[in-house]
Formats: C-alpha cells, sequence, structure tokens
C-alpha cells in the first residue's frame, strides 16, 4: 500500500471519518475534485453502505465547495472500475467534473463520450 498515490491523504479540502477530498492533479476542467475512500479498496463496486454514503456525502459538500469558488454551470460525476474503464490507480475516487459553458463546443452526450462515436446520439 506504500506505494498507492490515493493512500496517505495529502493536500485535503474536504474530510470525514471514511473519504477525503481533493483536487485532481491533472484536472480537466478548473475545480475538478477527486472524492476518495479512506480504506484501500479498488474501486466503488468494493465499498461497503457506509463507505458510500461517506463518499456520497462528501460529493454533495464538494459540489458546494465548486459553487462558492468556481461557479459552474453543471457537473459530471465519474467512477471508473476496472482498467477496461480507464481507471489507472486501483484505489477508489470519483471525480467530480465541474463544466462551464464553452468548455466544449457540444456537449451533449456527457459522460457517454467514454467511447467518443457513441457521444452524440
Amino acid at each position: 500500500m506504500d506505494k498507492c498515490v490515493l493512500c496517505n491523504p495529502e493536500e485535503v479540502i474536504l474530510e470525514n471519518r471514511l473519504a477525503w477530498v481533493k483536487y485532481d492533479k491533472y484536472p480537466v476542467t478548473p475545480g475538478h475534485m477527486l472524492i476518495i475512500s479512506k480504506r484501500h479498496i479498488a474501486d466503488f463496486f468494493a465499498a461497503t453502505a457506509e463507505e458510500r454514503q461517506a463518499l456520497n456525502s462528501l460529493l454533495d459538500e464538494a459540489r458546494q465547495w465548486l459553487e462558492d469558488k468556481f461557479h459552474p454551470d453543471g457537473y459530471n460525476i465519474g467512477v471508473n472500475c476496472g482498467e477496461s474503464a480507464g481507471q489507472t490507480i486501483m484505489h477508489l475516487h470519483i471525480h467530480l467534473i465541474p463544466r462551464y459553458h464553452g468548455d466544449l463546443d457540444n456537449p451533449r452526450g456527457g459522460v457517454r463520450g467514454v467511447i467518443p462515436e457513441k457521444r452524440i446520439y
């Protein structure tokens, strides 16, 4: 676990007993945050009901933080589960990505964009 970059909370913005929040080091948009489980587990499906509740609570708090500091126009929420889904850090984390008018010419399809040719329908 020493090598897991998410096992040692750093640059913590918000936290509770089971999870914590920080800005993404490689943000998609200004304010992009990660909501991270304190327990080292691979993905969302390995989380207990209590951990999911803690993560969701921080997701709400992080959204309010972004509202106050960045004033976004919308959000994408994403969780990658497994390498085939694009997960590169095998420690549960949820992306909260603020969206702004004009950050993409046509945002239609939102998270469907993980497979680009399926985004616009």
